[in-house]
């Protein structure tokens, strides 16, 4: 019998992998909190009305890809394809669109069930940003600065271009609308069926299509830049103000669009050239009508969301862990004495480590093998004595030190690491 392996598109995480996932977790983690961010955390599955509603019954995601099924209550339910409607799912739930603004930071697992790709997988992992409740462009200025900040504190902000545009507001996308269709009819016979289908439905996906022959037609497709209201304009340049302001180099990019009609005024990628094809490592804008959908008021509302899989593929540098200290006890009887001073280092914060078994030689072994800092070592004589033996492992030098100062031997030793 063959051996089991992980579900198509899912993976292990392991080892550096993992550690480079956690990086950008901890990393977005304490970006957003000084930007006054509060974590939530969201099921996993939500009734399946929350994603179909919100996401377009039509759309790609909802008709194609999302991991839904009915559970033995009879109820269908869905896999979370995505954080947003979670996350405003839960702010009307909660009943807190009376406590308004909710600046909201996420990290977890997603699902899709598409095709598997570079730094693409059926279940993925996002961060993401929510600001609900203020209106104003700098809102939306704070929530891509954040995306910045994390971005330059992950090191990869020279890796990617932020790409703006603005979707303007809904009398600025009714002319727009207007104008596709007249553009894109006059090539219908031409289309791809994909997109002789959003002619009906949502002509600005059509902007959005991979497919070659629509990329020709879409190169000389009118902008939105034209159908501007003045309120819609005097939107964009405040946020384009704010941007610069900010020292935040930007690129503008009419062709970023959001199919669905909650969506408006700001949309932005930060995107990069490293990865492929698949060059969006984040994702965003403005999602004004939102929260109506979910049931709750007219509640402005901002954000973005990156995938984990590929900002860690960015990432080129890792902050290097602490060596640890190895534990040696000389003997059986000096385990117990060996066992409660690792213990001690542990609890003061420094890693530490004590192998299960074998003699001297075998236990440094292991040491020099875990790349150790330092050995403690203590025999019988030494536990009834409150000392130890510690060995730097770099220099070679070796000390008689009282165990209620070894903590401070320890973080007194030279490169010692970060936690020592």
């Amino acid at each position: 019998m063959s051996s089991l392996q992980p579900v198509r598109g899912t993976r292990d995480l392991i080892g550096d992998e993992q550690r480079r996932h956690r990086h950008v977790i901890d990393t977005a983690r304490h970006v957003s909190g000084l930007y006054g961010f509060e974590e939530w955390s969201t099921p996993i599955f939500e009734e399946t009305r929350v994603f179909s509603r919100t996401l377009g019954e039509t759309s790609d995601v909802v008709t194609k890809e999302m991991y839904t099924f009915t559970d033995r209550g009879g109820d269908s339910v869905t896999l979370r394809p995505e954080g947003t409607a979670a996350v405003c799912r839960a702010l009307v739930s909660n009943g807190l669109t009376q406590s308004l603004p909710q600046k909201v930071f996420y990290a977890g697992p997603m699902f899709r069930y598409e095709r598997p790709q570079k730094g693409r997988y059926r279940q993925f992992h996002q961060i993401g940003l929510e600001l609900i409740g203020p209106a104003e462009p700098l809102a939306d200025a704070e929530v891509i600065a954040c995306g910045w900040q994390i971005l330059s504190d992950l090191g990869i902000a020279k890796s990617v271009v932020l790409e703006l545009n603005t979707l303007g507001d809904m009398d600025s996308r009714t002319a727009y609308r207007a104008a596709l269709v007249d553009y894109f009819t006059r090539f219908a016979t031409e289309l791809s069926e994909d997109s002789k289908a959003r002619l009906e439905r949502n002509p600005l996906r059509i902007l959005d299509s991979k497919d070659e022959g629509d990329r020709r037609i879409v190169a000389d497709a009118p902008t939105i830049a034209g159908h501007l209201t003045p309120l819609a304009a005097g939107f964009y340049d405040s946020l384009r103000n704010s941007l610069t302001a900010l020292g935040i180099p930007f690129v503008e990019n009419p062709r970023i669009v959001r199919g669905l009609d909650y969506y408006n005024h700001t949309a932005f990628e930060f995107v990069t050239t490293e990865l492929g094809a698949q060059g969006t490592v984040m994702g965003g804008g403005r999602y004004d009508g939102l929260v109506k959908q979910m049931g709750g008021p007219e509640t402005p509302a901002v954000g973005w969301a990156a995938g984990i899989e590929r900002l860690a593929m960015l990432v080129t540098a890792l902050q290097a862990e602490a060596a640890p200290i190895a534990v040696i006890p000389a003997g059986e009887e000096a385990e117990g004495a060996a066992f409660g001073v690792l213990q001690k280092l542990r609890q003061a914060g420094i890693r530490a480590e004590m192998s299960y078994r074998g003699n001297m030689r075998r236990r440094m072994e292991r040491a020099n093998k875990l790349g150790a800092r330092a050995a403690v070592i203590l025999g019988a004589e030494e536990a009834a004595r409150g000392v130890v033996q510690l060995k730097d492992l770099v220099s070679g030098d070796q000390r008689e030190v009282a165990r209620d100062v070894l903590v401070a031997a320890i973080r007194a030793l030279p490169s010692a690491g970060a936690d020592a």
